[in-house]
């Protein structure tokens, strides 16, 4: 059966994202189509315009890697000090608690792709208790 994308294609931004999910040191089929669908409209909420850029794109990428690969697999693909600035922006979207990085972990959280020792090390939960 054919999917939506491989009658039209992927758009712009979903081609832009996994780009950045590339660069992040995620494979694209890693993550959801639902997902980078739902990240992409967080950007837009979030002031990046209609079709937000690669950068934009880089900055959900990141996150949501982070939160796929966690600490040591986000390491071993960007290296210790990358991982070091993403973890302190999970930690800042926490202590934040409505943030464009704070609903890109909510949504890893409800996607189920979120590394269980981020849910246990932060005590995350979707119902808003974290």
């Amino acid at each position: 059966m054919f999917g939506f994308s491989a009658l039209f294609g992927r758009s712009r931004e979903v081609r832009r994202l996994d780009d950045a999910l590339r660069a992040a040191g995620l494979h694209p089929a890693l993550m959801p189509d639902a997902v980078k669908i739902a990240a992409l409209k967080l950007l837009k909420e979030d002031g990046y315009g209609a079709s937000p850029d690669l950068s934009a794109c880089t900055i959900a990428a990141e996150m949501l890697t982070y939160c796929i690969l966690g600490d040591l697999g986000f390491g071993e693909e960007q290296g210790r000090g990358a991982a070091r600035a993403l973890e302190a922006r999970l930690e800042a979207a926490l202590a934040a608690g409505d943030s464009l990085d704070a609903r890109l972990i909510l949504l890893a959280l409800h996607a189920g792709i979120i590394q269980g020792a981020l849910v246990d090390r932060y005590d995350l939960s979707a119902g808003g208790e974290s």
